[in-house]
Order: C-alpha cells, then structure tokens, then sequence
C-alpha cells in the first residue's frame, strides 16, 4: 500500500467528523433530500480524501442501486456510500454520485442540520 495523499479543500468544506479530514466543498452539493439508516444526508458531485469498499446491491426507496461504501482516509470512518450503478432510468444522474451522512461529516450546515450534529457527537462518545 502507498502513501495516502490528503487534498486540502479552500472554501466552505465538509470533513469527516472523527479526524477532520476535508472530504467535499459546500458547491459540490446536489440535493439535501437524502436519507441513510441514520439520518439526514446530501449528495454530492464530488468527494475526495475517501477510499471504496467492495460493490454491493442495495435495494432503497428510489429502486436498486450497486453501491459502494465510502470511508474516510485520514481515519476509515465508513461516512456514507457512492453510486456505482442506478438500475432505474429516472435514477442515471446519481451515478458517479456519492451521498454523505450529516452525522459523519462537519460542516457548513443549514441550522436545520444542527440536530443531526448533536446526535453525531452522541454516537461518538
């Protein structure tokens, strides 16, 4: 295994809540209306500083996705899951995608995000 590289952001970023590793900019966000088993998430047009787990299947509200997890590189904290393939025609522009959990990441949230943050910061103590 090489030397992990670490991307510095400028700007509003988003980071992994555990190391603080800058993991996407506040522009690179396409939709708030996401959910994960834990919460409230975005999806993103672009994340860096993340490494992949293995492809998997995933049925979900919107239909069947082959998914991979996305973790954090600084400290391999799994901080939400990439569309590898959306099997639906209307579901195509998540592909590439990747969605991150507001309880995993810190960021420039909207104050409507902030009880997701406080629950974050339960789960980690």
């Amino acid at each position: 295994m090489g030397r992990v590289f670490i991307i510095d952001l400028d700007g509003k970023v988003y980071s992994c809540i555990h190391c603080k590793t800058n993991l996407t900019k506040d522009q690179d966000i396409m939709s708030k209306s996401f959910r994960s088993k834990y919460g409230q998430a975005y999806l993103f047009s672009e994340v860096v500083n993340v490494s992949t787990g293995n492809k998997e299947d995933r049925m979900m509200i919107t239909g069947l996705y082959t998914v991979t997890d996305i973790f954090c590189v600084g400290c391999g904290l799994n901080v939400g899951w990439k569309y590898v393939t959306a099997h639906d025609v209307s579901q195509k522009y998540k592909e590439g995608k990747s969605v991150l959990e507001l309880c995993k990441i810190v960021g420039p949230h909207d104050s409507n995000d902030l009880v997701c943050q406080q629950v974050s910061q339960l789960m980690i103590q």
